[in-house]
């Protein structure tokens, strides 16, 4: 019996299909995004932003992300310059930037979570019904 080529034995390893799964629906999703003029990563800082009914800071932000403060300044600095979230002084803590949605940031928001989630439908597509137990699993995985 000839020995299994490279690519058959990695498909059998859980860290591989999940790492590769992961690239496929980056790209779908940065493809869907780019005529909105946003990345996944700036989509995250909005969605944030969005969900949340207590005013947040940069570091709030950063912590919730995961990220260090600096690239959360410059996520910041991005999406004031493009128009989608204001800076202001917090009126509690002089030092800390409160960060907020414009009007144009809800409005961009809306429509990328719109091509968002038909990427994601798109990618999920081949599962059929069992799409929403990888969902549930992996949430259960992530906890």
């Amino acid at each position: 019996m000839a020995d299994p080529a490279p690519d058959d034995v990695l498909h059998s390893r859980l860290g591989y299909l999940l790492k590769h799964a992961y690239h496929r629906l980056a790209e779908d999703i940065t493809t869907a995004l780019r005529p909105l003029g946003i990345d996944s990563r700036e989509l995250a800082v909005l969605v944030l932003l969005d969900d949340t009914d207590i005013p947040l800071s940069q570091l709030d932000l950063a912590q919730r992300l995961r990220i260090d403060r600096t690239t959360m300044t410059q996520f910041t600095d991005t999406l004031e310059a493009k128009g989608l979230l204001a800076r202001r002084r917090s009126a509690e803590d002089r030092r800390k930037n409160i960060i907020e949605l414009t009007v144009d940031g809800q409005a961009r928001l809306a429509a990328a979570e719109k091509v968002r989630a038909e990427a994601e439908t798109r990618f999920l597509a081949p599962l059929g019904a069992s799409a929403a137990g990888l969902i549930e699993a992996l949430r259960t995985l992530t906890r």
